[in-house]
């Protein structure tokens, strides 16, 4: 049952993944046909942002209510149903309102389904999950371009992938059996029982603050290392704009690959040692971009061990939630987690592009180094706080 529910979630992280680039490879051809400033992709953004952060505050308490399975299901459709209408809009406006389900959806999913992996799996399998989510931001793009190549339509793309939400909605809810029998069995077991805490509460538990800062500082580097790479590499480092796309691309792709890599090796190192490594490959990642040294190899590689060292912080931070904070606790922690981290993926690159604006893009790999230093400090005192609790215990 464990492997069959592993694959149904695995499939689920490929759909939350597949929409999340669709706006980015299909908005240069959007906005023209919209008749808005190319500026209002931000917008749109801001308010998935705002939907997945308010959905992940809340899923503690609907998977209290309702179970996993059912707000996975039902997460996924609403996902899909958002899909199709930014498929049918002809006008700006519509889109926004259809982004507010999109982010409802995509927050419920990503929380519920983190949550229960840390529970019920090792943590290679939470690495791999992660990796299925870089799966289908992968695929995403290339559905758009054959859309905009073929048919010339981005209408057809989003309408593409919402038929592939639907397609995994009607599996979700047949395997609610499934889901049911679990949750029994863990009512049976020894996993723990779900206790929805409210928001003051979960901050007042020792250590909870630390790792929402880790979870910021990461998402906050990961986003900004992504948006802003090409721009760098061309305008400080001066590399040609077609190789610093493709180079930078390759930091999405080393999160990926590093994320299966880790998969075979974290459950012998431990998450808290994984976390460690990769933040150490990071430090040599920014360090090598940072090496005043001539256009070349050099800090495109850096870019790539960069990715590599993200790969294993995000999942192995969630996997431990459970043994941080204790298994009835672990879904209202991970709700925060995530609206931390989308905090600090949709806010930190805009503020870098105001440093950009007024300062320099030289501060590029400088900014980074902030946010890796803060999640280092922050890490470690949550390893601090958890050691010394369970010695008391």
């Amino acid at each position: 049952m464990y492997s069959l529910l592993l694959a149904l979630i695995y499939l689920a992280f490929i759909s939350l993944g597949l929409p999340d680039a669709l706006l980015g490879s299909a908005w240069p051809h959007m906005y023209s046909l919209l008749k808005v400033p190319v500026s209002y992709a931000g917008v749109l953004s801001m308010i998935i942002a705002g939907g997945t952060i308010i959905s992940s505050l809340n899923t503690s308490r609907a998977v209290g209510r309702f179970g996993t399975g059912l707000v996975t299901a039902v997460s996924v459709l609403l996902t899909a149903v958002a899909l199709f209408g930014f498929s049918t809009a002809g006008a700006f406006w519509v889109l926004c309102l259809w982004a507010v389900p999109y982010g409802f959806g995509a927050g419920a999913v990503d929380a519920a389904l983190n949550n229960f992996v840390a529970l019920h799996y090792t943590s290679k399998y939470m690495s791999w999950l992660h990796c299925f989510w870089g799966v289908g931001v992968s695929i995403g793009p290339y559905i758009m371009s054959y859309s905009l190549t073929m048919r010339n339509s981005w209408e057809r793309g989003y309408a593409t992938v919402g038929l592939l939400q639907i397609a995994l909605t009607v599996i979700l809810f047949l395997s609610l059996p499934l889901w049911k029998k679990q949750a029994q069995l863990r009512r049976e077991g020894t996993a723990g029982t779900h206790r929805h805490l409210k928001i003051r509460e979960s901050l007042r538990i020792k250590g909870v603050k630390q790792v929402l800062v880790a979870f910021f500082s990461y998402c906050g580097l990961e986003s900004t290392t992504g948006l802003w790479a090409s721009s760098y590499l061309v305008l400080q480092r001066g590399i040609a704009v077609e190789e610093a796309a493709r180079w930078a691309s390759l930091f999405y792709m080393g999160i990926t690959l590093g994320r299966f890599l880790n998969g075979f090796v974290t459950d012998r190192l431990g998450n808290r040692n994984m976390i460690r490594i990769g933040l150490a490959v990071i430090a040599v990642g920014l360090f090598a971009v940072l090496l005043p040294v001539p256009a070349g190899f050099l800090p495109l590689a850096g870019l790539v061990l960069i990715g590599l060292g993200c790969a294993p912080v995000y999942p192995c931070i969630i996997h431990e939630t459970p043994r941080n904070f204790g298994a009835e606790n672990s879904q209202a922690i991970i709700g925060l987690q995530m609206a931390g981290a989308y905090v600090g993926s949709t806010f930190m690159p805009p503020v870098f592009g105001l440093l950009v604006n007024y300062v320099t893009i030289a501060l590029y790999p400088v900014y980074l180094c902030f946010f890796l230093v803060l999640m280092f400090v922050m890490t470690e005192k949550l390893n601090r706080i958890v050691a010394g609790r369970e010695k008391r215990l």
